[in-house]
């Protein structure tokens, strides 16, 4: 009998759970649909790169000789949702079962436990052991811990996985080297050339169907070069080990005016969409490091970043949902300004990440967290908008990484679940690790007044303003005491300053 097997467009592995033991009788459905582009309206560029590699990864499949049932946004009886997908080929095959891939998002799993009950027939959701910590494992390290912090579960990864560890001690005599990693990039040093990727017949089918269907999104498709195949992703990946890893460790927290992707691998994408597998990654970077062709504190970085954050936001999210999204711990409610989907802002660190964004669907994560995330903790943005425009803009966030990154890393509204203090910096902080202060209106040497750096004074007035939350907390003890040691006139100032700053932030656009 035939079983009917659905993959989901971050399920492009031949080696997903709900592939691994498919016969040639069996109906492999992949299928683009209405509902997955506009629950949020998501990047250009974003829907375009899933829906290639969904077309991609559908005819390596047929290669194989594999029944494969592909349905396009571009036909003319598109499905609607994952559901009416599902019951229309139920209907066609006649299967006796359902056999799918435990889903990333909370609201798909909610959507496939209730398939078999529609169906009328067995629906086996398998688990996604594409990744390294299951939802058993994880809960069992999290259970009785007073704070949940990514160090020690990315320690118990390492042992776990063997990366970079010496029998019981990590290469090197250190779990991490972030101290040799915070370097600003000097001028004369030039990123390596990256590989093309010039979209096929295929993919630029897509580019036109976007373009006609969602002419209206965010972002731009201009110029698209990404890898949409399994092949194509695994050239990326060896260009990445070979020619930017090297030098990926002391500049991976740089940035740079016209350089959006630095010695960052770029490869987020490829590995949350399936096209890449996080543990192939870290043995690459192991053996590159083992073969003296890459240093420790670039390997061990990279590797944090899969095993450890990665890893660990995606056990915050399932441990948390539902409702850790609606959490708002600071009471932020202020709207987000429309120049986080122009890019138009005097503000050029602001400027020059959201256009970057706007451009790649991509910023590397220091803009995402000390630039935009600053900025965003700082004014008091609301979480709820802060967390859509995050899952919006970029072509590599899925709610499970994007909610706790928002939520705890970013705005601090989780009331430091996992994060020990908010990520919140003055404009010392941008001046020091990029060129954007050197091109900007204003003076980041300046502490107040109408053309100092924002960001000096809304950090101050962050502080302030969110005293009785924040002052508890040991790691910003030193602030608080150097708040506290500021007379009442420079106090003053700072608000008065923060609050004509925040009261003319334009507001009230869509995307």
């Amino acid at each position: 009998m035939t079983v009917l097997r659905f993959v989901l467009g971050d399920q492009l592995s031949r080696s997903v759970s709900s592939l691994r033991d498919v016969a040639p009788d069996d109906v492999i459905l992949l299928a683009e649909v209405g509902e997955e582009t506009g629950y949020v309206r998501h990047h250009k560029r974003k829907i375009a790169f899933l829906f290639a590699a969904m077309r991609h990864f559908a005819e390596d499949l047929r290669q194989e000789g594999l029944r494969v049932e592909y349905r396009t946004l571009d036909e003319d009886a598109p499905a609607d949702s994952f559901t009416a997908a599902l019951m229309e080929a139920v209907q066609r095959h006649r299967p006796e079962r359902v056999v799918v891939t435990e889903p990333g998002e909370w609201r798909v799993r909610q959507m496939m436990e209730g398939w078999e009950r529609a169906l009328g027939l067995p629906v086996e959701i398998r688990p996604d052991d594409r990744f390294l910590c299951d939802h058993a494992t994880f809960e069992a390290w999290a259970e009785g811990l007073k704070g949940l912090r990514m160090e020690y579960f990315y320690r118990e990864m390492r042992r776990r996985t063997g990366f970079l560890m010496d029998g019981e001690a990590p290469v090197g005599g250190r779990w991490n080297f972030d101290f040799a990693n915070r370097e600003r990039l000097p001028a004369e040093i030039e990123p390596p050339p990256r590989p093309d990727f010039p979209p096929d017949a295929e993919t630029q089918a897509v580019l036109d169907l976007v373009s006609r269907r969602f002419g209206n999104h965010f972002g731009d498709l201009d110029g698209f070069d990404y890898p949409v195949t399994r092949q194509d992703a695994l050239r990326y990946l060896d260009w990445f080990v070979e020619d930017a890893l090297p030098r990926f460790g002391p500049y991976q927290d740089a940035m740079r005016q016209g350089a959006p992707l630095l010695f960052h691998s770029h490869l987020s994408a490829l590995i949350n969409c399936g096209l890449l597998g996080p543990q192939e990654c870290c043995l690459r970077a192991d053996d590159a490091y083992h073969a003296g062709a890459a240093p420790i504190e670039a390997v061990e970085g990279f590797i944090r970043q899969i095993i450890g954050w990665r890893e660990f936001v995606r056990g915050i999210y399932w441990r948390e949902m539902p409702g850790y999204g609606e959490r708002n711990a600071l009471g932020a409610t202020r709207p987000l300004p429309d120049f986080f989907w122009t890019g138009e802002t005097e503000m050029n660190c602001l400027a020059q990440a959201i256009g970057e964004t706007k451009r790649n669907a991509y910023a590397h994560h220091i803009q995402r967290l000390m630039v935009l995330g600053n900025f965003c903790l700082l004014a008091g943005l609301d979480p709820t908008a802060v967390q859509e425009w995050y899952l919006v803009v970029y072509h590599d966030a899925y709610e499970w990484v994007e909610m706790p990154n928002v939520v705890g890393m970013i705005l601090f509204a989780d009331g430091g679940l996992f994060a020990s203090k908010p990520y919140a910096a003055s404009g010392n902080y941008i001046h020091k690790m990029s060129d954007y202060c050197e091109n900007c209106v204003f003076d980041v040497t300046r502490k107040l007044g109408p053309r100092a750096c924002p960001f000096n004074y809304l950090y101050w007035d962050f502080l302030d303003r969110n005293g009785k939350t924040l002052r508890g907390n040991q790691r910003l003890r030193q602030p608080y005491q150097t708040l506290d040691r500021m007379s009442g006139e420079r106090r003053t100032a700072i608000r008065d300053d923060a609050r004509r700053f925040l009261d003319r932030l334009p507001s009230g656009g869509d995307y």
